[in-house]
């Protein structure tokens, strides 16, 4: 299999007609939730094998199940990179490291909800940046006060202080793995830049999951890992990655924009964590904010 096999799975010619380009829009979009979709339930999904088995070597081993299956399906050209390609893939691999090890470690001790608001932080931040109206520190000012309500029910706080700093850790992993991905993609050819910051991604996130565990993996989190992989990470990044290649940047925002709300849904769903009226609208909150910043960048 060529390793632009998966990159080719939608293909768009140039220049297409508006038709077209609505159909290729359409088509990114729908990717695009379905990485959102993987991101969220999959994070939903891992609570058992984390409960057994602790968030970062469950994290780590996940990193290193997709970072060998990409591996074989893409086979990057290791011998041809040149120090800007493995500078640019191994700045990217601790960016991830960084917000998965932080994002999974978080959601142990927070709700869902709470911690993808939180976490949201990061991308509408870097989206911030780009605004140049004084108005638009409304936005950020916005979601700030969504992650207030959503930390919050009716029993009292919910943000348990190293939870909340766990996922602003993941905020700032996001935002930086935002802009890294966008130089590394423009390096590298098909999902090879994928591949190569997916191994440099598992080799920084394993001295954290062997100083959990050690080298003694029970086969029940081995082969539960290899499965939780494809959900989070893999799928999500390589869909991703196609989409931004046919999407603006500036609706691909809009659209990760309903995150906060996928993340709340799944945590009702798969994980039973009831939301409050206060709490449904922090989630309105980060939401609008983050649509916002877009709309205003524009």
């Amino acid at each position: 299999m060529k390793d632009s096999t998966l990159a080719q799975s939608v293909t768009f010619d140039a220049p297409p007609s508006p038709a077209a380009q609505t159909r290729h829009i359409g088509v990114a979009a729908l990717l695009g939730l379905m990485s959102m979709s993987c991101v969220q339930f999959g994070a939903a999904l891992s609570a058992p094998t984390m409960d057994a088995f602790g968030a970062l070597s469950t994290t780590w081993l996940r990193l290193a199940w997709a970072a060998v299956i990409l591996a074989i399906v893409v086979r990057p050209k290791w011998r041809t990179y040149s120090r800007a390609h493995w500078l640019a893939a191994g700045v990217l691999g601790v960016a991830m490291a960084g917000m998965t090890l932080c994002f999974f470690s978080a959601i142990e001790r927070i709700p869902l909800g709470l911690a993808v608001a939180i976490d949201f932080l990061g991308p509408l931040t870097v989206a911030t940046l780009a605004v140049r109206r004084p108005g638009a520190l409304l936005w950020p000012l916005l979601a700030v006060a969504g992650v207030l309500l959503l930390a919050r029910d009716r029993a009292g706080w919910i943000g348990e202080p190293v939870g909340m700093l766990l996922a602003a850790g993941a905020a700032c992993g996001w935002g930086s793995y935002i802009v890294l991905m966008k130089k590394t993609g423009a390096l590298f050819n098909g999902l090879e830049g994928l591949s190569v910051s997916l191994v440099a991604a598992a080799l920084v996130a394993t001295p954290f999951g062997l100083a959990e565990h050690g080298v003694h993996i029970a086969p029940v989190q081995f082969a539960a890992t290899a499965g939780l992989a494809v959900l989070v990470p893999l799928l999500p990044y390589a869909l991703e990655m196609i989409a931004l290649r046919h999407m603006p940047a500036s609706s691909f925002g809009i659209l990760m924009s309903i995150e906060p709300a996928i993340g709340a849904l799944a945590g009702f769903v798969v994980l039973h964590q009831p939301m409050t009226a206060l709490q449904l609208a922090g989630t309105l909150f980060v939401v609008s904010a983050s649509v916002g910043v877009i709309v205003t960048s524009r």
